[in-house]
Parts: structure tokens; sequence; C-alpha cells
């Protein structure tokens, strides 16, 4: 696995102060830090000083930053062809699609650019599914607290109404119940008209690390099938080997009928995929959708390399090994915290749901530890580290991350 020298800086010292853009437009609460150069899990600010970074670009960077083999990939491709369109045959996609649906358990691939346009084209798949069985009006059934985007139709099937405020109305066509709910399915099974597809993530980041169980999964699994609904997996954050994995509903042994990858998959370079087998890779015919920029051959080319990465580092059984480390160090190091009211993960996706808010440990975490972490649900602190971790590595973010808290609850009032 890839190692990384340890940081060259004390830890408490003060950044440069990075001063907000008048020429962006406000949509992002930035930490005020310029980040210059980045190598394994460390990040290092424009003064030097280095970071560790337990986000990985919120389950982007996988391999970590500026992998030789991705960045040699990005050059080469790049100095002989980083663009044709869809219009042409593109090997490289090609080669990508199949890589990826041997490993989802799938037959067809269609590439996008983001997590939201891969849960897009899967939205599309279920209304094709829904009008050919000769449903008017077909609906999908969401999650309560789940994310599956931020364009309309993906922010209409997310379950967070924080996110919803001043884009009403909502795209229509949708039924939530609760995660992980099993007798919730069935009444929506017995009562529910006009469903025809269920769109979940098999462990919910945005929604504070929550993990479907097995049973759920394959009950769910059996509803689909006895129902004809398409099951679509969303495992944007889960996938590619983060839940000790290649995706998470294989734990349960559960194949869906359409999955959707994004993420990890470029490394940093923007590609997503939509996934399906039988009737559902079937749905789509030329000019129903379609996309500018998705599949070119240099993202497809290093979505192979990440793959074959992935792969060759053996980094899916290691994200286990290493989540599982990460896991107990933080119970037992929070195990006397009366305020800490859970510590959930599934290998490298790992949430500490305290009893308060708690979003200013991000800002905390960067002065106080030289860490990048990410804050959930106002509630549940969420870490995402880089699959290419060293058990030091992890040993550091577990450190850095108990007395980040311990320090945070000893002067928060509850």
């Amino acid at each position: 696995m890839n190692s990384t020298a340890e940081p060259d800086v004390e830890l408490g010292a003060t950044p440069r102060v990075a001063e907000p853009s008048p020429h962006l437009m406000q949509a992002y609460a930035r930490e005020p830090v310029v980040f210059e150069r980045g190598k394994g899990v460390y990040l290092w600010d424009a003064d030097g000083r280095a970071y560790l970074d337990a986000i990985a670009g919120v389950a982007v960077t996988n391999l970590g930053h500026a992998h030789p083999e991705v960045a040699e990939a990005i050059a080469d491709q790049a100095r002989r062809l980083v663009h044709t369109s869809n219009l042409y045959s593109i090997e490289w996609q090609e080669r990508l699609g199949r890589r990826l649906c041997s490993l989802a358990g799938m037959q067809r691939a269609f590439f996008c650019n983001s997590g939201a346009e891969a849960n897009e084209t899967a939205l599309k798949l279920a209304r094709l599914h829904g009008h050919r069985r000769g449903v008017a009006s077909p609906r999908v059934l969401v999650m309560e607290n789940g994310f599956h985007g931020r364009t309309l139709a993906t922010l209409a099937a997310t379950g967070n109404p924080a996110v919803h405020r001043g884009f009403e109305p909502l795209m229509p066509g949708f039924v939530r119940v609760p995660y992980d709910d099993i007798d919730a399915l069935r009444r929506v099974a017995n009562e529910t008209r006009d469903v025809v597809a269920v769109l979940i993530e098999s462990v919910q980041g945005e929604g504070g690390v929550r993990v479907a169980s097995t049973a759920y999964l394959r009950e769910l699994r059996r509803l689909c099938r006895e129902h004809d609904w398409l099951l679509m997996m969303d495992e944007v954050q889960a996938g590619l080997g983060r839940t000790g994995a290649w995706f998470g509903y294989q734990h349960a042994e559960a194949l869906p009928d359409v999955v959707t990858v994004a993420k990890g998959l470029g490394n940093g370079l923007p590609i997503g995929a939509c996934l399906a087998r039988d009737q559902a890779a079937e749905l789509f015919v030329p000019g129903q959708h379609g996309s500018t920029f998705g599949g070119n051959p240099l993202a497809c080319r290093v979505g192979c390399v990440v793959l074959d990465l992935i792969e060759r580092e053996r980094l899916v059984s290691h994200a286990a090994v290493l989540g599982r480390r990460l896991l107990e160090s933080l119970q037992a190091g929070l195990a006397d915290q009366q305020a800490v009211v859970a510590i959930r993960g599934h290998g490298l996706m790992v949430g500490i749901e305290l009893d308060r808010p708690c979003s200013e440990l991000v800002t905390r975490a960067l002065r106080e530890q030289q860490l990048l972490i990410n804050v959930t649900r106002d509630k549940t602190i969420r870490l995402l580290p880089a699959l290419i971790g060293t058990q030091a590595e992890i040993d550091d973010i577990a450190d850095r991350v108990v007395r980040l808290v311990r320090g945070f609850l000893r002067v928060a009032p509850a």
C-alpha cells in the first residue's frame, strides 16, 4: 500500500486564511484553506502545512492524492485523445463498461459525469419500465434520509427536507418510506399502486452512515421480483471497494437490476455510470438518453486504471481490515463519552453520531488537528479515508478524531 511521509509541521499551527472569491456563486460554505498539492492520504496548503485527509474528497480519491499511475494515464491519454463524442465508438469506454458489468453482475453500462447524472439515468429507466408496463404515472420508492443528488429529479428522490427548501414544487413520482424497515416495504407493496422501482443506498452516507441490514436487502430483492419493480442500488458513495466489497449490496447477495457508480471511479476525474441487467439493460433505444462528455477516452482510461489498481493492491479486502480497525479504535477511544450516541461503520465508511450539533468540528479539525473530516445531518461526523492508507495512518486518524471529539465535548454545551 502507499505510505506517505509524516506531516512536517506541528499540529495546531494557524493556517493562512483564504479570502472568499467575489467571482464565484455562494453555493458552498468553504473552509478558508487552499491546498496546493497532495500525496497519498496527505494534503499540503500554501504554507507547506500538512493535513491528514480522512474524507478523500467525499469518497472520491480512494487511491489517495496524486497517484503516480493515475497521473501517468491522464498525461498519456491527454497527449493522444481526450474527446470524440458518443457519435463514435470509444474503445476505452467499451473496456470500462465490460469491467464494471463483470464486477457488479450487470450487462450494460451508460457513462456520464457524476453520481447525480447516473441516478438521473436510473430514474429515466424506471419511467420507461413503468410506461412499458402500462403505468401512466409511474412512481419510485425512495428512503427517508437518502441522498441521490442535487438535480431536480434526484433532489426530489432525496429524503432531506433541508436541501428541498427553495426548490419547491418538487418533481412528483416518489413514495418515501423509512430506511431499513421491512414492514414499511410490505405496506407499500400491499397498499400503493403505480410503484415501478426502488432507488436505495446500501449505506446512507449523507444520511449519517446508516447501513441496511442483510435481511432487509434480501426482502427488498424478493418484493421487487414479486411486484416487477426495478431494484436500483445507488452505490455512488459505497461502491468500488469502500465497504469491503466491490459494491455494498454484495454483502447481502441481493443482486439489483440497476446500479449507479461515480465518485471513486475516476479518483478525482469526473465520471459516473449507470449499470443494468436483464430487462432494464434493454430499455433505452438511440435518442432517448445521452451525454456530451460522458464516457470520453480520458475518463474511461482512468477508470480502467483505477479498477486495475484496486484489484492489484487488493484494496477491497484492505478496506474491510482498515475499516474494522478504525471503528474499533474510535469505539474504544470514545466509550466513556455519553454524548456519543452511536459509532457506525461499514468498511471505510464510518459515522460518529453525537447528541448535539457539531458542524463546527469541520473547522476545528483543520485548525486543531490538521485533519479533514465532514459532518452530515448536523450531528454525525463522517469519515471516508482513502482505501490505500496504512494501519499507522488509520490509527493516526482515529487518534486525532478522538482528541477532537473529547475536546469538543468538554467545552460544548449539551
